[in-house]
């Protein structure tokens, strides 16, 4: 069996985070390991509070797994500090780590900032040239690349910067109401492809960003080309929004197991 490992933090309420990462991978059919960075009490109106790890700790537990399960794919998500960056990217770079997907998480659906300011650059500068590819949301790409996202054009020349900037491939969603759920995966500057969704009509969002992160490096553990990854990716979290789970007061988590029968 394939492997991944998710490196980000907790969610108590079980809809974002390495929460959603293992049941992500785990529906995607790898087996899913865990380096937490935080925990977080959160539910689905918001963050109350936040505990990072220590880095030491941090890399006690990559090293666990690394030397022990290989994974075949790692994804980072919440990672609120530069030491802990500064842990997470010398430890991928140390065990050679391979499929690598960056997901900078910076706020979450309710709208807390997970990150702290110094750290977005160090994020930026030590995680994402390690990635196959970084997923940023519109407000993330806005940060990454330093322009204002509006439409599709600007939605192509943001990721070109960032693809430019940091060297990696960079797919850029457009769910926050500019592109309909069309997102762009940028590979080079002429390498662009468009993967065009239908938007759900359903406000129950809570982990999005960290499912589809997920699902693309379960599918890139599995072997699937980059695009292929993307496009199973996006049909899994198609059908977990499809699936109108409806649980909490706030913006509710996914169906991550609407396929499971």
């Amino acid at each position: 069996m394939k492997t991944a490992l998710t490196v980000a933090g907790s969610d108590s309420s079980g809809g974002a985070g390495i929460q959603a990462d293992i049941k992500t991978m785990t529906m995607n059919g790898v087996y899913a390991m865990s380096a937490v960075t935080a925990l977080t009490a959160q539910n689905t109106e918001g963050v109350t509070g936040i505990l990072e790890v220590s880095p030491d700790f941090l890399k006690q537990e990559l090293d666990a797994v690394f030397t022990d399960i290989f994974p075949d794919a790692v994804k980072t998500g919440m990672v609120s500090s530069s030491a802990l960056i500064h842990i997470i990217a010398e430890s991928l770079k140390h065990y050679n780590a391979r499929n690598i997907v960056v997901d900078p998480v910076m706020v979450s659906t309710s709208g807390a900032r997970l990150i702290a300011e110094d750290a977005v650059k160090t994020l930026a500068d030590e995680l994402l040239p390690l990635a196959v590819v970084a997923t940023p949301n519109i407000p993330e790409a806005e940060i990454l690349s330093g322009m204002k996202i509006d439409g599709r054009d600007s939605m192509t020349e943001a990721a070109r910067k960032i693809n430019a900037l940091y060297c990696c491939a960079v797919l850029v969603k457009g769910g926050h109401s500019v592109n309909d759920a069309n997102d762009l995966l940028c590979t080079g500057h002429d390498g662009l492809t468009w993967f065009y969704g239908e938007r759900v009509n359903n406000p129950n969002t809570h982990g999005t960003g960290c499912t589809l992160s997920s699902a693309i490096a379960a599918n890139l553990a599995k072997g699937f080309t980059l695009e292929e990854s993307v496009r199973r990716a996006k049909e899994y979290i198609s059908g977990a929004l499809g699936a109108m789970l409806d649980l909490g007061k706030g913006s509710g988590p996914l169906n991550h197991m609407f396929c499971l029968r």
